[in-house]
């Protein structure tokens, strides 16, 4: 009897087996196919293989030496300033007295890229705007005090210069020829982590974010996905060249944390305003003379266009170059000096390496037909005189830097005038007690708008009769001086 149910385990125990091995050989063996969106199929078990291989597969991108060839010249940028007391607040003045008063200092810090041996140095305008010190620290170790040559709050780009040579610097490229899908490189300082590298894709090109507190602001920023935090900023986005292609300047985050999306200041407008504040010490900045608009569907219906992309004229400015040439509002400017432009930031980004005086060509669709015709640039001004620091908008005078009042500002302060100090260095306007951040409105009851209208107001520095602006704080101050 036992023996009986020793051969019927027996049989049993075979017979599992056997099944196991032909559903192995059957079903788990054979590779499961996966279904993509594009309807192929592909073995899962190879696509796996390719996955975790340790191996460099043909075709893969290899960072090294680009990282190497950048990493050694994105220095960090640390500043500090004086933020002067807010206005009285009697609940706040309760709880910490005398102290509320109290200037006090803050530190910022971001990045920047060494651009020659000789120690030129871009970053944003943003990481250096209010400080009154920048500090300079090398990959090696080294720090160096750091001079502002020049800045650009239109363009977010400033150039600083320390005392050093020998440097290793960042050769640049050309951010035209990036590509979407193109892999760079973002080196930084996040979170004062000196020389981090992240990689990335290039996710769009010509973005517009409306972060630049400017009427002339120049916004056509590379969208990448390589990780940028706070401290980035004035960072290197190369290629896998090891070339620069953009200056790493702003993140789209809810948190204030990367989210995914990281914006770069193109090169192409990069080297142009950095050798516009070497050369002449203020950007050589050429206008078309309109005001344009994002192109619409319903544009395209009307102005009978085949694509939905340029940039719509909505006003062309008197005397200014466009009229000149005779372009007309709802024109549709298609190309700029032969190159493409799908919206009004692409169109300023190509206008952007322009200065005052140069021709250009530009095409446009009228009545459905499209037309290239010759144009020569001007300034802001009006002519195609070069512009000298204070001629137009930011220059020195009684020893201060003034600088033409941003629309947040105005609107902050609700003026439509005025000229914001935004350095202070001996002369009579330090005498007076004027500090950085101050907004003067008037002198010797004139208003003023720009640096130049103040020096003609004071005749040439030789006469200060009575000056009114808003201190930081907003409240008003007004001076006046017996003769």
């Amino acid at each position: 009897m036992k023996m009986k149910y020793l051969f019927a385990g027996l049989f049993m125990a075979l017979l599992g087996a056997g099944i196991a091995l032909f559903a192995y050989s059957r079903i788990i063996e054979k590779p499961a196919l996966i279904q993509l969106k594009d309807n192929s199929q592909i073995e899962s078990g190879k696509a796996d293989a390719l996955l975790t291989s340790l191996t460099m597969q043909e075709g893969q991108i290899d960072f090294t030496y680009a990282a190497e060839q950048t990493v050694h010249a994105v220095v960090h940028v640390r500043t500090k300033s004086t933020i002067s007391p807010q206005a009285s607040n009697p609940i706040m003045e309760y709880f910490y007295g005398d102290r509320y008063n109290q200037p006090r200092e803050v530190k910022g810090y971001g990045s920047g890229v060494i651009i020659s041996s000789d120690g030129f140095i871009i970053t944003n305008n943003h990481v250096i705007e209010d400080a009154e010190n920048i500090e300079v620290k090398l990959n090696d170790n080294r720090t160096f005090t750091a001079e502002v040559v020049g800045r650009d709050p239109s363009t977010d780009i400033a150039l600083l210069k320390i005392k050093a040579s020998g440097l290793p610097f960042v050769k640049y490229g050309d951010s035209e020829q990036l590509r979407l899908g193109e892999w760079v490189l973002a080196v930084g300082n996040p979170f004062n982590l000196t020389s981090t590298v992240t990689a990335g894709i290039v996710s769009a090109k010509g973005r517009n974010l409306g972060i630049l507190d400017s009427d002339l602001k120049i916004e056509s920023f590379i969208q990448t996905d390589a990780a940028l935090n706070m401290g980035n900023s004035g960072g290197a986005l190369v290629n896998t060249k090891g070339l620069l292609v953009g200056i790493t300047s702003a993140i789209l985050s809810p948190s204030g944390a990367y989210a995914g999306n990281s914006f770069a200041i193109p090169v192409t407008i990069v080297k142009k305003v950095v050798e516009d504040l070497k050369q002449y010490g203020e950007v050589q900045r050429a206008i078309i003379g309109v005001n344009i608009m994002e192109v619409t569907q319903e544009d395209a219906e009307k102005f009978k266009l085949s694509e939905v992309k340029g940039a719509r004229i909505s006003s062309v400015i008197s005397d200014g170059s466009a009229e000149a040439a005779g372009l007309k509002e709802n024109d549709i400017i298609i190309k700029f000096d032969g190159v493409a432009v799908a919206s009004p930031s692409e169109l300023q980004e190509q206008v952007g390496k322009f200065r005052p005086g140069d021709k250009a060509d530009i095409t446009y669709i009228r009545n459905g037909k499209e037309v290239t015709i010759p144009i020569t640039l001007k300034n802001l001004a009006g002519n195609t005189n070069v512009v000298s620091p204070g001629t137009i908008g930011t220059g020195n005078v009684f020893g201060a830097r003034l600088e033409s009042l941003g629309s947040a500002d105005r609107k902050k302060f609700n003026v439509d005038s005025g000229v914001k100090v935004t350095e202070v260095n001996d002369g009579k306007f330090k005498e007076l007690g004027l500090r950085k951040g101050y907004i003067i409105l008037s002198i010797n009851g004139k208003k003023v708008k720009t640096a130049s209208e103040v020096r003609q107001a004071t005749d040439n520095e030789s006469e200060l009769k009575s000056i009114e602006g808003i201190q930081s704080n907003g409240t008003f101050f007004s001076y006046s001086f017996r003769n």
